[in-house]
C-alpha cells in the first residue's frame, strides 16, 4: 500500500528543503499525488528561469543603490517564492507534463535530476532549482517514447547557451534582425549572434534606441559615432563616457541610418577595413575574445563592456 505524504510545495517556503524531500520520497514510492506537485514544481522552475533571464537581459547600473549583493540575494529569493506562487495558478505545462508522461516515468526524472542545478551544488541546488536544467528536462521528455508531448514542448521559447529560458523581448528582438546578422557575419566571419549581442547591449533590446532631432529613430543599433570622416546623416545624443574610471555625462554625435540593415553593414565594414579591429576579427568564434578584443581595441571606454557583452550573448541568446 502506497501512504502519500500528500505534500504541497506550492503552498511552501520555495527554499523549504524539507517538503522537497518529501516528494522525493512520495515520487519514489510511485504515489499518485506525487506527479502532479513534481510536474508543478518543473512549472515554477521554468517560471523562474524565465524571470532570471529577463533580469539579466535588463542592463543595471553597476554603481546603483540596488544592485548590491545583498539586494541580489533577497531579490532571487523573492523570484523563487513567486514563481512558486505563479505555478499554483499553472500556465499549463504541468498539465502537459502529467497527461503525457505519466506517473513512473516523471517520478523518475525528478529523482534523477534533481540535485542538479544553475552552478549550485548540493542541498542549495534542489532548494533553488528543484529539477535542474529546463533544456535537459525538455528533452528527456521527447526522447521518452511516440507519446512525449513534441508537438506541446517545441510552442516553449528556446533558452540559451547557459541553459536559461529566453526571455520574450529578447527572442523577438532576435528574430528581428538575425538575418541582418548573418549578411554582416558573411562580411566579417564574426558569428552573427556575437554582432547580435553587441546591439542588444548598445541600443538595450532596441529601447534605448538614439533618436533624431525629428524624434524618429537613428537605427544606430551599436553606438557608432560620427567622425570627420562621416558624411552621412547625424543624430546628436547624451552618453556615457569613462574618463580614469570615471563616469562622465556629454553630447556627442552619432551616426543615422535609414533601416537597421544598414546599420549592420556599417558595423561590418568598419570591423573589416579598420585594423584596430583585425583580432575582433580573428577571435575564432569565442565570445570573451570578441568581447575583450573590442574593449581593448578602444570601442567603448566602459571598464565593464567586455563583461556585460558576454554576458548578454551566452545568458540572453539563444
Amino acid at each position: 500500500m502506497i501512504v502519500s505524504t500528500n505534500t504541497d510545495l506550492s503552498t511552501k517556503f520555495a527554499l523549504d528543503t524539507n517538503s522537497l524531500s518529501a516528494l522525493k520520497k512520495d515520487a519514489k514510492a510511485g504515489a499518485p499525488a506525487a506527479l502532479k506537485e513534481t510536474a508543478t514544481q518543473f512549472e515554477a522552475m521554468f517560471i523562474n528561469m524565465m524571470m532570471k533571464s529577463m533580469r539579466d537581459a535588463t542592463p543595471q547600473d553597476q554603481d546603483g543603490i540596488g544592485n548590491s549583493q545583498q539586494t541580489k540575494t533577497f531579490t532571487t529569493m523573492l523570484d523563487q517564492q513567486t514563481s512558486q506562487n505563479l505555478a499554483k495558478r499553472g500556465m499549463g505545462l504541468a498539465d502537459v507534463l502529467v497527461r503525457q508522461l505519466g506517473g513512473q516515468q516523471m517520478g523518475q526524472q525528478a529523482l534523477a535530476i534533481g540535485a542538479e542545478g544553475n552552478g549550485v551544488t548540493g542541498g542549495a541546488a534542489a532548494a533553488a532549482n528543484p529539477f535542474g536544467n529546463a533544456a535537459a528536462m525538455l528533452k528527456s521528455a521527447a526522447a521518452a517514447g511516440a507519446d512525449a508531448p513534441r508537438a506541446e514542448l517545441a510552442k516553449l521559447p528556446p533558452t540559451t547557451e547557459s541553459g536559461r529560458v529566453q526571455a520574450p523581448h529578447v527572442r523577438a528582438f532576435q528574430e528581428k534582425l538575425h538575418h541582418h546578422a548573418l549578411e554582416a557575419e558573411k562580411t566579417t566571419g564574426v558569428p552573427a549572434k556575437f554582432m547580435l549581442g553587441q546591439a542588444a547591449l548598445e541600443s538595450g533590446w532596441g529601447k534605448r534606441m538614439i533618436k533624431n532631432a525629428d524624434g524618429s529613430s537613428s537605427n544606430n543599433l551599436f553606438g557608432i559615432k560620427a567622425g570627420a570622416s562621416w558624411k552621412g546623416k547625424v543624430a546628436e545624443s547624451v552618453t556615457t563616457e569613462y574618463v580614469n574610471g570615471r563616469a562622465q555625462r556629454r553630447v556627442e554625435k552619432f551616426r543615422a541610418y535609414d533601416t537597421p540593415a544598414d546599420a549592420f553593414k556599417d558595423y561590418a565594414n568598419m570591423l573589416a577595413r579598420n585594423p584596430r579591429y583585425e583580432k575582433v576579427i580573428n577571435s575564432g568564434g569565442d565570445a570573451a575574445a570578441f568581447a575583450h578584443g573590442l574593449q581593448r581595441a578602444g570601442y567603448a571606454t566602459d571598464p565593464n563592456y567586455a563583461n556585460k557583452l558576454v554576458r548578454v550573448i551566452k545568458n540572453s541568446l539563444a
